[in-house]
């Protein structure tokens, strides 16, 4: 990724134990940028690291921020090596990838290989990552800060009777555990329920 659209990099590798889990192509880029984040956010590919918890892939594989506890989707095999700035996660599935729709917790062949999904963001970001949530926080004079993700209420899942959409900068993990239980709570439900969503106190 080009330096310019940097805004974070990882720290120096220090989860080499996880380095044999990993498809060739995605060690290949850790070895030479250990993850980073781009885009002002837009774009957040994990690292090999112990620390900080929200930029490892090892957290992301397993234990309690494990992706595949989080949503029915995602297999213990898969490898969620990247996330966009309101949650999708980017997938790589027998070295393809695939983007998990956060939201409705289904999965969306990419037909792409990580180096193809890298070349289509740099060429066209805003479509191929759906920067425009991001762009109109950032109009808003809102900042995405390394660890956290964009929240929004109401999700785009809902119809509504206003154009209005509030976003909110929380962190990635509180994001995507909410996201998770959206999904478990209304997956089942025919299109065209009416549903009412109660925001709980910070």
């Amino acid at each position: 990724m080009d330096a310019q659209h940097l805004s974070y990099v990882g720290p120096s590798l220090d989860d080499i134990e996880i380095l044999p889990r990993l498809p060739r192509a995605y060690t290949q880029l850790l070895a030479s940028q250990n993850g980073f984040i781009a885009f002002a956010g837009g774009l957040h590919v994990r690292g090999a690291v112990l620390e900080p918890v929200w930029h490892s892939v090892r957290a992301a594989l397993e234990g309690p921020n494990a992706l595949h506890g989080l949503f029915d989707a995602v297999t213990p095999a898969d490898i969620p090596f990247a996330q966009d700035a309101v949650g999708d996660q980017y997938i790589l599935r027998q070295d393809l990838v695939v983007r998990l729709e956060t939201e409705t917790g289904s999965l969306v062949p990419m037909q792409l290989d990580l180096n193809g999904f890298l070349d289509a963001v740099a060429l066209d970001p805003v479509s191929v990552l759906r920067l425009q949530p991001l762009r109109n926080f950032q109009q808003l004079g809102g900042v995405l800060k390394p660890g956290q993700l964009l929240s929004l209420y109401p999700p785009f899942v809902i119809s509504t009777d206003s154009a209005e959409r509030s976003y909110r900068a929380v962190a990635a993990q509180e994001r995507l555990r909410s996201l998770a239980e959206f999904v478990r709570e209304t997956q089942t439900l025919p299109d065209g329920t009416k549903i009412t969503i109660k925001v709980r106190d910070a």
